[in-house]
């Protein structure tokens, strides 16, 4: 058996500081914090100047019921941050692989730490995993991933980082909805003025909660009145498992799996959108590696999904309902797997796989992913706009430029598949 990441090194760990705020992976939103979890904004308004617009934020507050000493307090003096317009723009010409990803979200280190993690949190975790009924390794995977185990928090100002998102770029409607949220925080007494510090978009705390979600979700565990996110780990704890167990999370329940697939395999069921349930699975062929029936060690009936996120040449996994709710948390795959992977290694589990990835494979960069939707549109496989997102509509039309040429219809992007459809 093959290790996770194939014998690749590990000690790319601390050249990275904060796994979330940077990774990427191709054909995935960016597996960064809930915070960047938003639709994209309605059309472009006409042009106003950062003051005149917050200063019709202001009213609009006020008129919403926020005090005026919050909104002075919390909006005064504000100017926009360069650096946030920049990360909200961002668009790296080159990501990473899904292994790359998985190479850092499970690195060796993460895990070690992980587990003293759990070990010196152990009463407090196993208390809110009985009450809440979230598995306790989930929860720290998610501490893990989301800020280094608390080490990297964030230190922009929420406040300055949102009333710049509202007032320009493509995230106006979520960047305002956040403000008011994070204003509502601050009048309520949940939280001081100078405590409201996070990342770029908005996210705060051990776990990264977006103002909104944590007005939804954030409990007071240990009773003294505040939904502390940010220093009171009791607190923490009880609110991304709240957060979990509303998204329907299973405790004892396994993520998901690595598979094998029968020859033949209609690789279009691989999907999320795809559930069957884990018999039917098992009578269309879909086994575990060593051969094992897949319904082993789970109930027959549950909801599954097949997933191939390197396509018919990587390892192939039959995701179950805790990766849908891991998927609520932030909906990226690479994330939703480095969230499963990383609490199997923390609670012991064996996580090599059978098949190893395609290694050889380099991620697409931007223009490659543009050149790959533009040739598909000039064959008659619509993709619609060309964006260099490799979302569902291209992946159906690369299956069927596939078909047409008699491949493997697995809809995988690669280079090898680009200059290939560059060459017909």
């Amino acid at each position: 058996m093959r290790r996770l990441m194939g014998g690749l090194k590990t000690a790319r760990f601390f050249a990275i500081a904060s796994l979330t705020a940077t990774a990427a992976c191709a054909g995935t939103p960016p597996p960064t914090a809930v915070a960047e979890r938003s639709p994209p904004a309605a059309a472009a308004e006409e042009p106003q100047s950062f003051e005149d617009w917050l200063a019709g934020f202001r009213a609009k507050a006020r008129a919403d019921g926020i005090s005026a000493a919050t909104v002075e307090a919390a909006l005064t003096g504000l100017e926009p941050d360069p650096g946030v317009l920049k990360s909200n723009d961002y668009q790296p010409e080159f990501t990473r692989t899904l292994w790359d990803y998985l190479e850092i979200a499970v690195s060796d280190q993460r895990v070690a730490n992980g587990r003293a993690k759990l070990a010196e949190h152990r009463a407090a975790l196993e208390a809110v995993e009985r009450d809440y009924g979230v598995d306790a390794e989930v929860i720290v995977a998610i501490w893990g991933l989301e800020t280094s185990y608390g080490e990297i928090m964030g230190t922009k100002d929420i406040f300055r980082s949102l009333a710049t998102l509202g007032h320009e770029g493509r995230r106006t409607k979520f960047g305002r909805q956040q403000l008011m949220g994070a204003l509502t925080i601050v009048d309520k007494g949940y939280a001081r003025r100078d405590e409201m510090q996070g990342s770029w978009a908005g996210a705060m705390g051990h776990t990264q909660f977006i103002p909104t979600t944590y007005l939804a979700y954030a409990v007071d565990r240990n009773g003294d009145g505040r939904r502390d996110i940010w220093t009171t780990l009791p607190d923490v704890f009880a609110s991304t498992a709240n957060y979990l167990a509303k998204s329907g999370y299973e405790k004892d329940a396994p993520w998901g799996y690595e598979v094998t697939l029968p020859d033949g395999f209609d690789y279009a069921l691989a999907s999320r959108s795809v559930k069957k349930p884990v018999i039917e699975w098992y009578a269309a062929g879909v086994s575990r590696p060593d051969g094992a029936p897949v319904t082993q060690g789970v109930d027959a009936n549950a909801a599954a999904s097949i997933l191939t996120p390197a396509g018919a040449r990587g390892p192939a996994f039959l995701v179950l309902q805790n990766h849908r709710a891991i998927f609520a948390y932030n909906p990226a795959t690479a994330y939703a797997m480095g969230i499963g992977l990383l609490s199997d290694a923390i609670a012991g589990r064996d996580i090599s796989l059978a098949q190893g990835w395609p290694l050889e494979d380099k991620a697409l960069s931007l223009s490659q992913r543009k050149a790959l939707q533009e040739a598909l549109n000039a064959r008659g496989f619509n993709v619609g706009a060309v964006d260099g997102i490799i979302g569902a509509r291209t992946v159906e039309a690369i299956r069927n430029w596939q078909r047409s040429i008699g491949a493997t219809a697995d809809g995988y992007a690669s280079v090898a598949l680009l200059e290939k459809l560059l060459a017909s």
